[in-house]
């Protein structure tokens, strides 16, 4: 992985290349390289570093070429290196140069296979395998689209992939299963990428490749196959939301997305509430006898995904009364399962691509105990999305960086009109209903006045900029917003923070607590506040350092060991969303601080489409 481009045009590609790889920077990556055909044979550039350096290299050198790929990389097999850099090439005197995301899990037995043939590799990845596995195939008889299918039915694992071949100079052929791929047509020509995002510069129109579908385009046209018959997938016109946006006033795209939460949170509401209810039609047509078979709930999602489904246990169990198990999709994917029948399985997602949930969700589909799948996803066109029975989209638009914010709002606001559904056929009474409904009616005014407390917040991070560790509590459905807390702070600013419920400081983190070790506290007014009190004091009492953020109405004050942050967050079902807010301020001035990559942080890629 991470990101993949291909463009056949009647001019030359290369800006359309460079173009496509910058608007798929927000997916996190450490490498870039490009590959082209022209009359001088297929000629390749690659880096180790960022696009830009391969824009410079690439008009430098003045590459040209009206068929071409390019690939921008995040290390899984191989150190980053130009080395291990797309796109890889083989065969006799580098025929062909192949791009390629996922995971070849069978490459270590192809790669001695091919050694024991005398093949010589030039790079650690299991992608290169892949390009040599197709090379392998090529002859007289056998052209590169026979080539190509001979080599899939050998590879196991997860890919998406671009093929260009130099004796074939006018095609590029490309291949699905798993990850995602998707073909654009524009006026010029037709073009190749692993999210439509990338084409939206060069098409009007985009459509999406099925798992199992092989593709050839040219200048002229685009033939898909699955199987041995050839196929057609539908077009679709490119809105205004599938293309990214400028920064306009902000620094970062983490900056602009935490300060469009109040919108992206009113899209996500957008006609989905009517007269005080929620509609079961908003997860469509057959949710209703869904929804009145469901007997239980397992949900199942990765990283901030994960934490938004904690939230959502305490929310199902206390307004719908109705049990709720939730697993890391990585490890439910690897483990027996004991599921009561009548169970509805969640998958959680924002891009819709992440290989552990989407794995976990062809589980579900699989065991008949789930009767139904739902999707709660950011990304329409997504694997996520055409795999599950029931879906409900966030309406968040494009998140560009790669530490979620208004995706794990939205998400939340999401699954809060799950509970309502699901909660009105139980225990939730319609005054409840109606209260929790103008509760997230009211939300994207109240995310709005926790915004406003930005300056402060810039200058509480201050404080927190030379610290190398930090402790984040909370309690109830406030400790999966605490760990969501520490996440932030971990990935955009590298300073290692873990989050713990509150009431298991005795059982040890407390051994932790000394003057250098600031403590973070989610502290809503509920009922749990007088317990969260308790612990804090814990702290205080080791000489800890506390920052308190608190409900104006919860009665923390200021001393010298504690600093409070005031919120208005009342006690209500939605306070988590809310105080998730200041938690991701503090994360991105704390990053500002230390001028880490925010946008980029190291060693992470947006869309985790491989294991």
């Amino acid at each position: 992985m991470c990101g993949i481009v291909g463009a056949a045009a009647r001019q030359d590609v290369t800006s359309a290349l460079l173009e496509g790889l910058k608007r798929l920077e927000y997916r996190g990556y450490d490498s870039a390289g490009i590959a082209v055909l022209n009359d001088h044979g297929l000629q390749r550039l690659r880096c180790n570093g960022k696009v830009a350096e391969l824009v410079q290299e690439t008009e430098s050198t003045g590459l040209s070429g009206q068929v071409g790929i390019a690939h921008t990389r995040w290390a899984t097999h191989g150190a980053p290196s130009d080395r291990n850099a797309h796109p890889h090439v083989a065969g006799m005197d580098g025929r062909i140069a192949v791009v390629h995301n996922g995971i070849i899990e069978n490459h270590a037995a192809l790669r001695k296979q091919q050694q024991d043939r005398g093949i010589a590799h030039d790079s650690d990845t299991d992608s290169e395998i892949l390009a040599c596995q197709i090379a392998g195939h090529l002859s007289a008889q056998n052209g590169l689209l026979d080539a190509v299918r001979a080599a899939v039915d050998e590879v196991e694992g997860s890919f998406a992939f671009g093929v260009i071949d130099r004796e074939d100079p006018e095609r590029i052929i490309g291949a699905r299963r798993g990850s995602p791929l998707v073909v654009g047509h524009g006026d010029s020509g037709y073009y190749l990428a692993s999210d439509p995002l990338a084409l939206a510069e060069v098409s009007s129109q985009y459509c999406l490749l099925q798992n199992g579908d092989i593709v050839m385009i040219s200048e002229g046209e685009a033939v898909v196959w699955n199987g041995s018959e050839t196929v057609v997938r539908e077009w679709r016109e490119f809105q205004g939301t599938e293309v990214q946006s400028g920064l306009g006033d902000y620094e970062h795209h983490m900056q602009k997305e935490i300060f469009e939460q109040p919108d992206a949170v009113a899209q996500t509401l957008e006609g989905r509430i009517e007269t005080g209810r929620v509609d079961d039609g908003i997860l469509g047509p057959d949710a209703g006898t869904v929804l009145d078979a469901t007997r239980a709930v397992q949900i199942a999602a990765c990283g901030t995904s994960y934490h938004a489904a904690l939230v959502a246990r305490h929310w199902l169990e206390r307004h719908a009364g109705i049990h709720c198990q939730v697993e890391i999709a990585s490890e439910f994917r690897y483990r027996q399962h004991a599921q009561d029948p009548g169970t509805l399985f969640i998958a959680i997602s924002q891009s819709g691509e992440t290989a552990d949930t989407l794995a976990a969700l062809e589980m579900a589909n699989q065991d008949p105990n789930y009767h139904a799948t739902l999707a709660i996803c950011n990304v329409a066109h997504s694997s996520m999305v055409q795999e599950s029975d029931l879906t409900l989209l966030t309406h968040a638009g494009p998140e560009i960086g790669v530490a979620s914010t208004k995706a794990f709002v939205t998400q939340l606001t999401a699954l809060m009109l799950v509970v309502i559904l699901l909660g009105r056929r139980r225990t939730l009474a319609p005054e409840a209903e109606s209260d929790l409904v103008a509760q997230l009616a009211n939300l994207p005014t109240r995310i709005g006045r926790v915004l406003e407390l930005d300056a402060g917040i810039a200058a509480l991070s201050k404080q927190f900029a030379n610290r190398h560790h930090a402790l984040f509590l909370g309690r109830g459905s406030h400790y999966p917003i605490a760990m969501e807390g520490a996440l932030k702070l971990k990935e955009i600013s590298y300073i290692h923070a873990e989050a713990y419920a509150a009431g298991e400081l005795k059982h040890g983190p407390l051994a932790l607590v000394d003057e250098d070790m600031p403590v973070v506290a989610v502290a809503p007014n509920n009922r749990l506040l007088e317990k969260l009190k308790s612990n804090l004091e814990e702290v205080r009492a080791r000489g800890g350092r506390l920052y308190v953020f608190a409900d104006r109405r919860s009665g923390f004050q200021s001393d010298d060991l504690m600093t409070v942050f005031e919120l208005d967050a009342p006690e209500n079902a939605v306070a988590p969303i809310l105080f998730t807010v200041p938690l991701q301020l503090l994360a991105y001035h704390c990053a500002k601080i230390k001028e880490t990559d925010i946008d980029q942080p190291r060693n992470l890629a947006k869309s985790v489409t491989v294991e």
